[in-house]
């Protein structure tokens, strides 16, 4: 007779999940960008998911987030509204989607450091020793295979790399206390207001003339990457530890790159499969690595 998933195991599958749903998200911003201003791209999106996010926190009923808590809502808009979705659609004006994604690799580590700050956890040097062999798998593909080398525009990446690793651990922390899916839509719901100005006039200025492509796009990166796919990230962090499941991004550069190959004609090559085989390895290991509280 088979026992229920422990919080862990749950978790971590939450946080696949939710990698799954972010994968999609640089070759649907580097297909929105084609037609709309990055800026409509980077912020116009968070626009679009603070309405579904004010109306499911009004139709729910759910109490004001304390001061405390506001501030750490605050940090979550600046990293994962703001920063990480508008550095990135600058970024990917000059860049591919497939070089985005090794590049983002990263973020895995820099949240593993950021969330052992901010939460006072020790991971173990095991721990450390797996995700930095991990994350450098990652930059190994990145320059070993076909991305080129650093450009000007992976200084866009990089500050969207930190933005997201500090949104994605303060969100996490707390989500432990407010709910997962709550974090997300209340760090909407504030910085909404502050977007207004910046969106109307890049409308103004640039217009908002696209394919159906363009605006599916769009879509996606508004209702998925920047509201549904937090939900079930936000929640397994909650249930498994920031630290732990931030290591399952490890997997989305290789996810990203089948999408981009899917949506961007980009070809998927052995060498390929065989970095992502071995990253998937350092999550597994990872996994069972202690992780100590101070």
């Amino acid at each position: 007779m088979g026992g229920r998933l422990s919080s862990d195991s749950l978790g971590l599958i939450l946080g696949i999940l939710a990698v799954a749903g972010f994968s999609v998200t640089l070759p649907a911003t580097r297909v929105a960008i084609i037609y709309l201003d990055p800026m409509i791209v980077g912020l116009g999106r968070a626009l679009i998911a603070a309405f579904f996010a004010g109306m499911l926190l009004w139709l729910t009923r759910q109490p004001w987030p304390t001061r405390s808590q506001f501030k750490g809502l605050l940090l979550v808009a600046l990293g994962v509204v703001v920063g990480f979705p508008l550095f990135s659609a600058f970024a990917l004006q000059e860049l591919s989607a497939a070089h985005g994604a090794v590049i983002v690799g990263i973020v895995p580590m820099m949240t593993a450091v950021v969330g052992a700050i901010m939460l006072h956890q020790r991971p173990s040097v095991g721990f450390w020793l797996v995700s930095a062999f991990g994350s450098g798998l990652v930059l190994w593909f990145s320059f070993g295979t076909g991305a080129d080398g650093l450009q000007r525009a992976d200084g866009y990446l990089l500050l969207a790399c930190l933005a997201g690793a500090v949104g994605y651990a303060k969100g996490g922390q707390l989500a432990s206390d407010i709910g997962g899916w709550q974090v997300i839509c209340w760090a909407l719901v504030i910085v909404a207001p502050f977007l207004l100005l910046p969106v109307g006039w890049s409308v103004v200025e640039h217009g908002l003339e696209a394919p159906l492509s363009g605006w599916l796009a769009f879509a996606y990166v508004s209702l998925v990457s920047q509201f549904f796919a937090f939900f079930l990230w936000y929640h397994g962090m909650a249930l498994a530890g920031v630290v732990r499941v931030s290591q399952m991004q490890l997997l989305q550069p290789f996810m990203t790159l089948v999408v981009a190959a899917l949506l961007l004609g980009e070809m998927i090559t052995m060498e390929m499969i065989g970095f992502a085989l071995a990253v998937m390895m350092t999550v597994a290991i990872g996994r069972h690595m202690p992780i100590k509280q101070r």
